[in-house]
């Protein structure tokens, strides 16, 4: 009797240490199941094809800065940036999210970061991910939903690389986006 009353114990204990090693996929998974219910209209695609420009302006930032522990405060920054950018009308927040982007570029680039693969990488997602996002706010809608989805997915994938490789930004952020990410893209593939 105490082995058979033992097992669900240890289940479950082993339920909640994979939880906990998992926080960035749960709480990913908790903040991207809207994805699933929101209707997919031309304003929401063309949000989220603004709104993937962070995505690899934050790797730019961490790999000019070159700590990975930053991760989290620079997402932080970018999406209270973003945000009073959005409650705005006056500037258009592409365009500052790609300043800073260009920003962050030079600052690498002057702290001799031009040299290292991940740096230059970081830049060329950045160009790649740039004309994702273009595309996607200045197609047809049919066509936007499907290369912003592509973008979002392909954005998932490299954050998994990243995360399996562990290097650049933190493990963490790397789990939770790529979740967040795929989730985007699913949503925006699935949904009404």
């Amino acid at each position: 009797m105490t082995v058979q009353s033992e097992v669900p114990s240890s289940r479950a204990r082993q339920g909640a240490r994979f939880l906990v090693r998992r926080w960035p996929t749960a709480i990913a998974a908790i903040a991207g199941v809207n994805t699933f219910f929101d209707d997919v209209t031309d304003g929401l695609v063309r949000s989220l094809a603004e709104a993937m420009l962070l995505l690899p302006t934050l790797y730019v930032i961490v790999a000019a800065v070159g700590r990975r522990r930053v991760t989290w405060l620079v997402l932080i920054g970018l999406l209270v940036g973003y945000t009073g950018l959005r409650l705005q009308d006056q500037v258009e927040p592409s365009i500052v999210v790609l300043a800073v982007a260009l920003a962050a570029a030079i600052l690498g680039a002057a702290r001799g970061r031009l040299p290292q693969n991940d740096f230059r990488i970081q830049l060329l997602g950045m160009v790649a991910f740039g004309v994702l996002s273009f595309a996607g706010q200045l197609a047809s809608p049919d066509l936007a939903r499907y290369v912003v989805a592509a973008g979002w997915l392909a954005h998932g994938i490299w954050d998994i690389v990243y995360l399996i490789k562990d290097r650049l930004v933190s493990r963490s952020w790397a789990e939770w986006c790529a979740v967040v990410d795929i989730l985007i893209a699913a949503g925006l593939i699935l949904g009404a």
